[in-house]
């Protein structure tokens, strides 16, 4: 099976060079691309104030993360659950761009390109010139937003799960693993050697009901000499 982890972060601001921290960070584990319900969430001191306009956008404000761990004393513990296998994100250059930037001041080797799967991309693949946001997405899918009033890592990550599994057909798959759980009894035809032939002989109602339907018919070929 193969494993891979899904993930969001939010942010202090949209760009990481110009000093915007992240402030949380939700992680999902999946095998054969379904969620196999271990996640890792945490609330991070970003060690800035966080604006007014990042806060609109998440509803987390400074008070929010007060106390908080510092991201330095979070990195293994994220590293091990993001193990060595894909990363999966939506819009997945910018969070990868904010975690590579958290994890060049601890000190830490950033997380590889080719690691990366970008469900933006793959949504603009498949419907290309429409509005591919993970709102549009869940709406295109019928995938419920009811809880969705804030940007909200952790449930941004189980929404864009079953986004994920939408863009890649993988509810086939999770049909066929489902399926395996509960053995089925299925027939299987065994050859015996030749069939012996069973001649169909109609009965004499069923010819007199087959010769009324032909006079009904213009010249039908039954009846052809």
């Amino acid at each position: 099976m193969t494993r891979a982890v899904l993930f969001d972060t939010e942010t202090t601001g949209l760009e990481w060079a110009l000093g915007h921290r992240v402030i949380e960070v939700a992680a999902l584990e999946l095998f054969n691309d379904l969620p196999t319900g271990r996640h890792f969430h945490a609330v991070i001191d970003p060690e800035r104030t966080i604006p007014d306009d990042a806060t609109r956008i998440h509803g987390l404000t400074s008070s929010h993360v007060a106390g908080k761990p510092r991201f330095a004393a979070l990195a293994d513990e994220l590293l091990t659950f993001f193990g060595d296998g894909k990363l999966i994100a939506h819009n997945a250059p910018f969070d990868f761009g904010f975690l590579n930037a958290e994890l060049d001041r601890v000190r830490q080797p950033p997380l590889a390109p080719a690691r990366m799967i970008d469900t933006l991309a793959l949504a603009k693949a498949r419907f290309p010139g429409m509005p591919n946001s993970l709102d549009a997405l869940c709406r295109r899918f019928a995938i419920d937003l009811s809880a969705r009033t804030t940007h909200n890592a952790l449930l941004d990550c189980r929404l864009l799960a079953e986004v994920y599994v939408e863009l890649t057909g993988g509810r086939q798959r999770g049909l066929s693993l489902a399926a395996a759980k509960t053995p089925v009894a299925v027939a299987v035809y065994a050859h015996t050697g030749p069939r012996a032939p069973r001649p169909v002989i109609p009965t004499e109602a069923e010819l007199a009901a087959h010769t009324a339907l032909l006079g009904r018919l213009k010249d039908p070929v039954w009846l052809a000499p």
